[in-house]
């Protein structure tokens, strides 16, 4: 069993609000361009509120596969779709209260970082702690 559209929703809020979080700490100082935090963490915002959009996006695809889901190396091919879109959006100037297009390498590190940590986070190791995650959408009964 996989979760449900509600449990993939919280999963992909959690894992960007904490984990995404924290890496973005971390990782701030370093990235090339020197961003600062503010810029960072509306970026991360940004990929939370369109990563919501996407999701129910890709819900309604699924709906058309037999088994209403897809395979896990899927979910790692749609940062492809996913960085490009955040990425064209800051390009344009149209991300509120970023001035200017931050670094395409600071994006580019930052993005695929938290997203492939997040990728084998929720494929691997998450489901041991958490096993009725895999189950019922996450459900007790």
């Amino acid at each position: 069993m996989l979760p449900t559209l509600n449990g993939r929703l919280q999963t992909r809020i959690f894992m960007l609000v904490v984990v995404g979080g924290l890496i973005t700490l971390v990782l701030t100082p370093i990235l090339p361009g020197d961003p600062d935090y503010r810029t960072t963490y509306l970026i991360l915002a940004t990929v939370l509120v369109l990563g919501v959009v996407w999701e129910l996006i890709y819900h309604v695809i699924q709906q058309f596969r037999w088994e209403k889901d897809w395979p896990t190396m899927f979910g790692l091919i749609t940062a492809l779709n996913e960085g490009a879109l955040v990425w064209l959006l800051l390009d344009l100037e149209l991300v509120p209260g970023i001035d200017g297009v931050p670094d395409f390498w600071a994006f580019f590190i930052d993005f695929s970082v938290i997203w492939m940590f997040i990728w084998v986070w929720t494929n691997g190791p998450m489901r041991v702690p958490f096993i009725r995650w895999r189950f019922f959408g996450g459900r007790i009964v």
